[in-house]
């Protein structure tokens, strides 16, 4: 029995050194020129496998609260668009003393959303930023008035109190008189307009600024029909400015062109899918509205409208997000002429359809 034990404990100190060795060459590395098979190959592959990449975040600064204009970003947001591309975005919404073209310039945020008017200005002041997409390809502003105030065409506006909610959104108005040799200082009353459609509905206004989108919905809303509206609208005249675009500050996009094209790659897909899908795109805004500030019923509407601006009848939907030369320099030159700037832009530097078309690949 002795024996027995002690050839017990000489194979356990023989398995032990065995085990030893074993561990030790593993340790090593052992024999870099094994192929290791079955569980080894498994534990190696597990122990070999890179973390996977942190996402890229991106800041998108908006130029207003959340509603049904900013819906494609929203919902390339839920439906998981970014995420696919290896990006976080933060959604920043604006207000009334917000200004994206500041908050890109100084780095709060990556890219904005404004007016190109107002990139215009900006570029002027030597911010460095430049547009990467045109979402709107038409403007949405028009002028609305009742059919009893007689205003057919712009001409009829002379002697008329016509409002704007000035601050940077009258340019297209200012061409419009001024194509039908219109001084709107003393051919008619050109005076600042609420953010509400209180001074019209009230018959403080002849004629009053409307978004197509927005506040002529809401005097639709009010229930004044259609039919007894009468509407000049700025695309019609040839007087229209591009309005919601997305711009980046230069220098953040010398280094990080590929994040931007994933960015609007994703962006467009959520437009898309906003234009295909009304409801779901108004589910996503719905989500993010103040409570009480607004209404599923007249963010559906804005959204249909909305469309209407990105995706115009006839317009070839492979190319959303494009910059039409012809429409970009009639801007410029609206701007030019009405003091938005005071030198001609450069609008060969004033944007880019680089990154749109590094999207499309």
């Amino acid at each position: 029995m002795m024996k027995g034990k002690q050839g017990k404990y000489r194979g356990g100190l023989w398995l032990a050194a065995a085990l030893m060795l074993i561990s030790l060459l593993a340790g090593c590395g052992g024999n870099n020129n094994a192929s290791p098979s079955g569980a080894e190959a498994t534990a190696g592959n597990a122990a070999t496998t890179e973390p996977a990449a942190e996402p890229v975040t991106v800041k998108l600064q908006l130029k207003w609260v959340p509603q049904a204009q900013f819906a494609g970003y929203f919902l390339a947001q839920d439906k998981g668009y970014y995420a696919a591309e290896g990006l976080k975005v933060e959604i920043l919404p604006g207000g009334p003393d917000i200004v994206p073209e500041q908050q890109v310039a100084g780095g709060s945020a990556d890219i904005g959303v404004d007016w190109v008017a107002s990139l215009l200005t900006s570029q002027e002041q030597e911010m460095p930023l430049v547009q990467i997409a045109q979402i709107f390809q038409k403007s949405g502003l028009v002028l609305v008035s009742k059919k009893e105030a007689g205003i057919t065409t712009p001409a009829d506006l002379k002697g008329k109190k016509v409002g704007n909610w000035m601050g940077g959104n009258e340019f297209e108005l200012l061409a419009l008189f001024d194509k039908y040799k219109l001084d709107s200082g003393k051919d008619l009353n050109f005076t600042k307009q609420g953010f509400t459609m209180d001074q019209f509905l009230g018959g403080e206004l002849d004629a009053a600024s409307a978004m197509t989108y927005n506040e002529y919905q809401v005097v639709l809303e009010s229930g004044i029909k259609a039919e007894d509206l009468s509407v000049i609208d700025m695309n019609d005249e040839g007087v229209a400015m591009l309005e919601d675009n997305l711009f980046a500050n230069k220098e953040w996009l010398e280094g990080n062109k590929e994040t931007a094209a994933k960015f609007v790659r994703a962006s467009l897909k959520g437009w898309a899918d906003a234009i295909a899908d009304p409801e779901g795109a108004v589910d996503s805004v719905m989500k993010l509205a103040e409570a009480g500030s607004t209404t599923r019923e007249h963010q559906l509407t804005m959204m249909t409208e909305v469309a209407k601006l990105i995706q115009p009848e006839g317009f070839d939907a492979s190319k959303l997000g494009y910059t039409d030369a012809a429409a970009f320099q009639q801007t410029a030159d609206i701007a030019l002429k009405f003091g938005v700037i005071k030198t001609a832009s450069k609008v060969e530097e004033a944007y880019t359809n680089e990154i749109v078309e590094m999207a499309a690949k």
